[in-house]
């Protein structure tokens, strides 16, 4: 059995996806209980868990040989992923996959140092492990910058003109699925990247061709686009761990295009513009609110 931690997240609910129309069973963890009972809905094998008790992850865990883990995006994050790495050991899963991020080698920004921690805990814990680290995802364009697009036209960074090689959330789901399916990825590392390396002028390029209206990318100082984050609600430590990302990207250190997609796949990743295509007709990039970075 497989079971998916961060089942309603953006890449983890793609790999249920993924998973339900191959049908290869898997159960499903959530955060909450509303969540689970949508899911039993629709006749997924769904589980609640908390990365704080350490009993709801050996339950979810149980007869489980396979693990996709994700945990969520708190402050604590590495604990909580610790905590699910020691879990797994005693429920008797075999094997992890790991989401992490592109460069936690290095760690040389705050999420690769959230995530290294807990690649290390896994190498050394006796388990089978693949390790997935990919870049941005090309789903954040709407997750983060819709809703000024929506309300402005306009979306902000302070990526000045650094080139990234975002990823559809939908390749990463793919490889995901193959390691968790195929014992031939275990102790693999996969960067995974999307097939090119665009600035934040070029994507707003794509959206502007593509939503037919002018979309402009607006590079602001650190810590403007810090102000921004924080009239909009965002916790200061979170607004300075993507700050830091930020000056990773400045760094043009996020830039790195490699062939894992499809070595794993057999296909090419997507292409951003292809991605915004796709979402077009989703309603996603039209009229909104105004925001806080005016």
């Amino acid at each position: 059995m497989i079971c998916i931690t961060g089942a309603s997240g953006t890449l983890s609910s793609e790999v249920i996806r993924q998973l339900e129309r191959q049908a290869i069973p898997f159960r499903a963890a959530y955060f909450s209980e509303r969540a689970a009972e949508i899911a039993r809905a629709r006749r997924i094998e769904a589980v609640t868990i908390d990365y704080n008790h350490p009993d709801t992850l050996w339950a979810a865990f149980d007869d489980c040989d396979t693990l996709f883990l994700l945990a969520p995006n708190a402050l604590n994050q590495t604990d909580l992923e610790l905590n699910a790495v020691e879990a797994a050991k005693a429920a008797g899963v075999r094997h992890i996959v790991k989401q992490s991020v592109m460069g936690a080698a290095e760690e040389a920004y705050s999420l690769a140092r959230i995530h290294r921690p807990v690649e290390k805990a896994i190498e050394t814990s006796g388990l089978a492990w693949t390790f997935l680290r990919p870049n941005s995802f090309m789903q954040n364009a709407v997750t983060f910058l819709a809703p000024t697009i929506r309300a402005e036209d306009a979306f902000y960074s302070a990526s000045d003109d650094a080139r990234i090689s975002h990823i559809d959330v939908r390749d990463i789901a793919a490889v995901a699925v193959a390691a968790l399916t195929t014992e031939a990825h275990q102790g693999q590392i996969y960067t995974l990247t999307g097939p090119e390396a665009l600035t934040y002028d070029e994507m707003a390029g794509e959206l502007s061709k593509a939503l037919g209206r002018a979309i402009r990318h607006i590079s602001l100082p650190p810590r403007d686009l810090k102000a921004g984050m924080l009239a909009e609600g965002m916790p200061e430590a979170i607004a300075d761990r993507m700050l830091d990302l930020e000056r990773y990207f400045r760094e043009d250190r996020a830039g790195t295009i490699t062939g894992d997609v499809t070595r794993v796949t057999g296909r090419a990743p997507r292409r951003f513009a292809g991605y915004v295509r796709d979402t077009t007709a989703s309603g996603l990039w039209t009229a909104g609110v105004a925001s806080a970075f005016r």
